[in-house]
C-alpha cells in the first residue's frame, strides 16, 4: 500500500455502529467501509461547497421555506449534473487506489448511495447553510 493510501486511511474518522459482517452486499459493505467515513471526513467541505452553490444561484435558498429548502438541496444534488460531479470528485479523491478499483466495478449503484448519503448529511446540517455575517 502506498504512502498516499496509508495517509488517507489514517485520517478517516471511525464510525461507531457500522455493520461490517459477511452477510451484507458488496455495495453495502463499500458504503460502510469507504463512503460513510470519507463523507464524514469531507462533511464541512461539502457544506462550504453547498454554500457556494447557493451564492452562485443568487441566494434564492435563503428566501424559501424549510420544506422548499429541503427540496432545493435534493434537486441540486440529484439534477444538477455539474454540481453532482463536483461532489463525487470531493469524495472519490479520498479513495485509496484499491477502493477506486472496487468503485469502478459498480460505480452507478455506488454513486446513488454516495449522493443519498451526501443529501442526507446536507439536509441534517441545514442550519450550517445559513449565511455567516461578514465582518466589516
Amino acid at each position: 500500500m502506498s504512502q498516499r493510501d496509508l495517509g488517507l486511511l489514517e485520517v478517516r474518522p471511525i464510525i461507531e455502529g457500522i455493520q461490517l459482517h459477511n452477510s451484507v452486499s458488496f455495495n453495502e459493505s463499500f458504503q460502510n467501509k469507504t463512503l460513510r467515513p470519507v463523507i464524514k471526513l469531507q462533511h464541512y467541505l461539502i457544506v462550504e461547497v453547498f454554500k457556494n452553490y447557493i451564492r452562485k444561484h443568487k441566494n434564492v435558498f435563503y428566501q424559501i421555506s424549510l420544506e422548499k429548502r429541503i427540496a432545493y438541496i435534493e434537486n441540486a444534488i440529484q439534477k444538477d449534473i455539474k454540481f453532482r460531479n463536483s461532489l463525487k470528485g470531493i469524495i472519490i479523491g479520498q479513495f485509496t487506489i484499491e477502493e477506486y478499483e472496487l468503485y469502478t466495478q459498480n460505480s452507478s449503484a455506488l454513486n446513488k448511495r454516495m449522493m443519498n448519503l451526501v443529501k442526507k448529511r446536507v439536509i441534517d446540517s441545514i442550519q450550517l447553510l445559513e449565511p455567516t455575517p461578514s465582518v466589516a
